[in-house]
């Protein structure tokens, strides 16, 4: 039976939003100071509706709506329910407030940070079934869109278009992948999307066949991963150890969405006492693997961890 909150009764999913634009430089740092800037209005989600919402951001209407999509679906932005109101997140002025740890995206922490937010999550179903339940390295863009057409007529998810489909799956790949470039076309060109550079899914061989890339990831940082642990273990489980297996392979674990092998895993695990500052510890007792946490770790301060990775010299990093 296959686990996972795709496969639980009530799931809703998500295959639109982005109006076929995959996220693009920029979009996430001017959605967010655009929402800032309107904190004081009580009804600022006319920020992405209003009449000059098309000159504010340089772009058109659907790119506008896109722009929305994507601070949303990143966690810098949140829709507040039932409210005139659009709000910025703890994660957004982390990363991009007045203060914030990367207001530019020049860090690859903060490419591991969005990837995280968009296939961690089960919100965008695309994603998540992609990096946590496709069931080879290797997938040709039609069999990953007739995958999901399986599903969905598996689980009876209504109201789910093919060509809906197609289209998520299509701004999926363009989300990472490098497009191929023409003669008269820079290497700006091709990177549409700044989570191309994690290089997490490759071209192969023929047209519309791909890789997704397991292994080590050497611009993956400790902080992170630690962020990206206790924000799984935060959904995962109320215990207060956590199992390599689910750290390995449960889907919306770090193994799965980060393509980490299992040595990749035990040794970053292995790490965490003295990354944690001994608030996580890794315990291999009686051939039980297993990641510990102290009771006084409130999963409110995860966030804090992420800073690690920003540190000037670099010395955080486990490879």
């Amino acid at each position: 039976m296959p686990r996972g909150p795709l496969f639980q009764d009530g799931y809703r999913p998500q295959f639109s939003g982005h109006e076929t634009f995959p996220l693009r430089y920029g979009w996430i740092k001017k959605a967010f100071d655009a929402v800032q800037d309107s904190d004081s209005e009580a009804d600022n989600k006319s920020v992405f509706l209003a009449d000059d919402a098309i000159a504010r951001f340089g772009v058109g209407k659907n790119m506008v709506s896109s722009m929305r999509h994507w601070a949303n679906a990143a966690g810098v932005t949140a829709d507040s329910q039932g409210s005139p109101t659009i709000t910025t997140t703890e994660l957004g002025r982390k990363l991009f407030g007045s203060r914030g740890l990367d207001p530019f995206m020049e860090h690859p922490a903060t490419l591991w940070l969005l990837h995280w937010q968009l296939a961690a999550r089960p919100d965008k179903t695309t994603w998540f079934w992609a990096f946590n339940h496709y069931p080879a390295l290797i997938f040709e863009r039609d069999l990953l869109v007739k995958g999901i057409e399986r599903l969905a007529k598996e689980r009876s998810w209504s109201r789910v278009a093919a060509i809906t489909i197609k289209n998520d799956v299509a701004c999926f790949v363009r989300t990472y992948v490098a497009k191929q470039l023409s003669g008269e076309e820079g290497h700006e060109d091709a990177l549409e999307s700044p989570l191309t550079e994690l290089g997490l899914i490759k071209p192969v061989g023929k047209r519309d066949t791909f890789r997704f890339v397991r292994g080590s990831k050497s611009t993956l940082g400790a902080g992170v991963f630690i962020y990206a642990l206790l924000d799984f273990w935060s959904r995962y489980s109320k215990a207060m150890t956590l199992s390599f297996e689910a750290i390995a392979h449960e889907p919306g674990g770090p193994g799965r969405v980060f393509l980490l092998d299992e040595n990749d895993v035990a040794d970053r695990l292995a790490a965490l006492d003295d990354v944690s500052g001994g608030v996580l510890r890794w315990s291999e007792t009686a051939g039980l693997k297993q990641v510990m946490r102290d009771a006084r770790l409130a999963f409110d301060q995860l966030l804090s961890f992420v800073e690690i990775d920003y540190a000037g010299d670099g010395n955080h990093k486990v490879a």
